[in-house]
């Protein structure tokens, strides 16, 4: 902790003069992406705020019926949906973020999802769509391998990952970062918490799992990128 106070931060790489990194990984020219649904046709889900408050709990078991692929789409837009993009490289996103950076990349291990192959996927923010990664049955033992809980994961819809670009954090923050990055994982998560309860839809956040095997499953280094936390999602 004494290590990221602002006291040890005066200045950043920013304030040296160093440009920010790009908001979201890139994409190969020419790579499949599947859109989701348009945000603005999203079903407006009318809510008594306080009962949704008082009604948010936290679910680890799930039934066999999958989500629809609107469902999908209404999670990930009301977790990470980008509204507009801002100067340096920031974004203002449906969640709030450390000098709108936004350090997030989203990953989901998709088991009943109606329209959608079981597999690893990362989401596209700026375009909300989804990037396949692997529908090999392999990558998915391998992922569902890292988690302490496997209950949760081997049963579920759909489990969220969310993985910093350390460097889009840093670079305005210097060391403090690491603290911001925390912070910011637990905006998204009760996001997801918040929307999922009003769909009928179940969350368990995830911290239990082995950083090592989780980074691996998803193709991270696990030191310019690497796993913060996680959540199973699936119908009640």
């Amino acid at each position: 902790m004494a290590d990221t106070t602002l006291e040890r931060n005066p200045t950043t790489p920013f304030a040296q003069g160093t440009p920010p990194p790009v908001p979201e990984k890139p994409v190969a020219p020419g790579t499949k992406i599947i859109p989701l649904s348009d945000p603005e046709l999203l079903p407006d889900q009318t809510v008594n705020f306080l009962e949704l408050i008082e009604l948010r709990a936290t679910v680890r078991q799930y039934s066999d019926v999958p989500l629809t692929f609107k469902e999908l789409s209404y999670l990930l837009w009301c977790t990470q949906g980008v509204k507009m993009g801002l100067p340096n490289c920031g974004s203002a996103r449906n969640v709030p973020s450390a000098g709108g950076r936004h350090a997030f990349e989203t990953y989901l291990y998709i088991q009943h999802v109606q329209g959608l192959h079981p597999g690893l996927y990362r989401y596209l923010a700026f375009e909300h769509a989804l990037l396949p990664l692997s529908t090999d049955e392999a990558a998915g033992e391998q992922f569902r391998s890292a988690f302490r809980a496997k209950n949760m994961t081997a049963n579920n819809a759909v489990t969220f990952v969310w993985a910093a670009v350390l460097e889009r954090m840093t670079n305005r923050f210097g060391t403090r970062a690491y603290r911001y990055l925390f912070l910011d994982a637990g905006h998204v998560c009760q996001n997801l918490y918040l929307a999922a309860q009003t769909i009928k839809t179940g969350v368990c956040a995830i911290g239990a799992f082995s950083d090592d095997k989780l980074n691996q499953a998803l193709g991270l280094d696990g030191k310019a990128e690497f796993a913060v936390y996680a959540a199973s999602v699936g119908r009640i």
